[in-house]
């Protein structure tokens, strides 16, 4: 059975760091482009950061970009997103996800994304 276990969130004051690791079992994804996504209270799930199954390939939202960093480690079935200058406005539940099918493109689009994670909480104080 196909599972993506996150880890890493938390509560951090604003200006703060987290990095959040989403682990694949079940297959491997080394093939496969991965997301992450957000939902705030009361708001519409987002996509944050995308990569392609090489790492070579990125899409960062415009609210994130140069604070926010995904990477992966296809030998280790895991991607990451590394999240710096947090804040307020960066609350929410985040989410990993795995495409629906082999692709080279990084992937925008929440339809595609076929497995996902249990989702982990990202609290930012200000």
């Amino acid at each position: 059975q196909v599972q993506l276990v996150q880890s890493g969130g938390g509560l951090v004051q604003a200006g703060g760091s987290l990095r959040l690791s989403c682990a694949a079992s079940g297959r491997t994804f080394d093939s496969y482009a991965m997301g992450w996504f957000r939902q705030a209270p009361g708001k519409e799930r987002d996509i944050v950061a995308a990569i392609n199954w090489n790492g070579r390939s990125t899409y960062y939202a415009d609210s994130v970009k140069g604070r926010f960093t995904t990477s992966r480690d296809n030998a280790k079935n895991t991607v990451y997103l590394q999240m710096n200058n947090l804040g307020p406005e960066d609350t929410a539940v985040y989410y990993c996800a795995v495409d629906r099918r082999i692709s080279n493109v990084v992937v925008t689009d929440a339809s595609r994304y076929s497995y996902w994670g249990q989702g982990t909480q990202v609290t930012v104080s200000s």
